[in-house]
């Protein structure tokens, strides 16, 4: 039986784009350093996977994203035999492709995985940083460079989609928001390829519907949405416009709320 690796590595070869609010990046190079796993928790759009790709960047570390959900399988992480014309092949899952290589593997929004699936990184979080792959009968030991990152959003899971204490205790946490107000502008400027003073006014827009969180509105605008917006204007749409296709109507598909955003967008950005 012959084994195959799998295509998931990405090896980021110029610099993400990624404006500190913190300590992060320090805190990120030392966990690397020490062989210990880290949790990102924030909203969504808030530039938690941005994050993951720069520190791969600085790291000079391959990446292994994997976008976690309920039918993600311990199969589809580590690894399952498949026959290709007349031979039996094994191949890596992105899990065991990351350990393999001494990448970094981030898990998004991991409490979307099922609990039986989630546990297969448990040996990979303490002392031992071994992959068991018990279909194919090895203990996969991890080099030095291997590192899990895994994220989610506290905001926005249901009690039964919460870490457990035993898997939480695991990592060391970073806590992630939305960016204070001039550096949310500079990243949207300098993503969304416009000038300061209209990021600037976008940003107030995001403020203004993070404002609505809990009246019809899950979540407020994310920096990725004003981004969006950002990139609609530089494309020659209106500012309005751009706001209300990027915003408005991604925020909801209740009319109301979609009325009510579009007010906003109308507040800050008057129809031309």
């Amino acid at each position: 039986m012959n084994a195959r690796p799998h295509a998931c590595l990405t090896h980021i070869a110029s610099e993400p784009y990624y404006q500190p609010a913190g300590d992060e990046i320090e805190t990120f190079e030392a966990a690397a350093r020490r062989q210990l796993a880290v949790l990102l928790k924030g909203p969504t759009g808030c530039g938690k996977t941005r994050f993951v790709e720069h520190m791969a960047w600085r790291l000079k570390r391959p990446l292994v994203t994997v976008s976690c959900h309920d039918d993600l399988t311990t199969g589809d992480l580590v690894g399952r035999y498949l026959i290709l014309g007349q031979e039996t092949v094994w191949l890596d899952g992105p899990l065991a492709a990351a350990v393999r290589a001494g990448a970094i593997c981030y898990l998004d929004e991991v409490v979307e995985a099922r609990k039986d699936t989630t546990v297969v990184i448990h040996p990979l979080t303490d002392t031992r940083r071994v992959l068991p792959i018990d279909k194919h009968g090895e203990l996969l030991v991890a080099p030095e460079d291997f590192m899990l990152v895994v994220s989610y959003n506290p905001g926005y899971q249901s009690v039964l989609k919460e870490l457990k204490p035993s898997t939480r205790q695991r990592f060391v946490a970073l806590d992630f928001d939305y960016p204070p107000a001039h550096i949310e502008a500079d990243i949207v400027a300098s993503e969304g390829g416009i000038d300061l003073e209209l990021a600037q006014q976008l940003v107030r827009l995001g403020q203004m519907t993070r404002a609505l969180k809990g009246e019809g509105v899950d979540e407020g605008a994310s920096t990725r949405l004003l981004i969006h917006a950002a990139q609609l204007i530089a494309e020659g749409m209106s500012p309005n416009s751009a706001g209300r296709a990027a915003i408005a109507r991604a925020l909801s598909d209740e009319p109301e709320v979609v009325a009510a955003v579009g007010d906003l967008v109308s507040a800050v950005f008057p129809a031309q």
